[in-house]
């Protein structure tokens, strides 16, 4: 939570006062991915142990792969984009739909980050919004790869 916080209100500050920077632009997203890459993949390393259903190894281990999938497509498609013109770079810049999907993403990763070894004693309720955000934010990842790959076929 603090990460996601601190990520948010480094890239508030530095828009607001003007001091962003091409290397903060470039450093920013992969800061992003790496954060969300290596908290799945620690989430993944045991599986979430359900009271009616006991273990289930693939519940996380399936949003998991498709979100990571996900932000590595768009790194590629987005340095691909960055060596050919300017349109092409527009087409992939983020958008509101990438937004929401960070949003989710940092709920699911906190909440379920949160359960994970927890004294909260009964964590079930939690466990379940942290597993329905992580589902939520792989469509949105899904999504929002169909948009920005529907926004580079029309401008090429």
């Amino acid at each position: 939570m603090a990460a996601a916080i601190t990520d948010w209100l480094d890239g508030y500050i530095a828009r607001r006062m003007r001091l962003c920077s091409a290397f903060g632009a470039l450093l920013d997203p992969v800061a992003d991915k790496l954060m969300v890459a290596a908290t799945l993949v620690l989430l993944c390393s045991r599986p979430l142990n359900i009271a009616v259903f006991g273990q289930v190894p693939w519940l996380l281990n399936v949003p998991s792969i498709a979100i990571i999938g996900r932000e590595i497509t768009m790194s590629a498609v987005r340095e691909w984009a960055a060596s050919q013109n300017g349109k092409l770079l527009a087409a992939v810049a983020v958008n509101k739909l990438g937004k929401w999907k960070t949003a989710t993403q940092m709920a699911a990763l906190t909440i379920l980050l949160a359960t994970r070894d927890s004294s909260l004693g009964e964590t079930g309720i939690l466990v379940a919004s942290g597993v329905i955000f992580l589902y939520l934010s792989a469509a949105l990842s899904v999504m929002s790869l169909v948009v920005y790959m529907e926004k580079i076929r029309k401008v090429l």
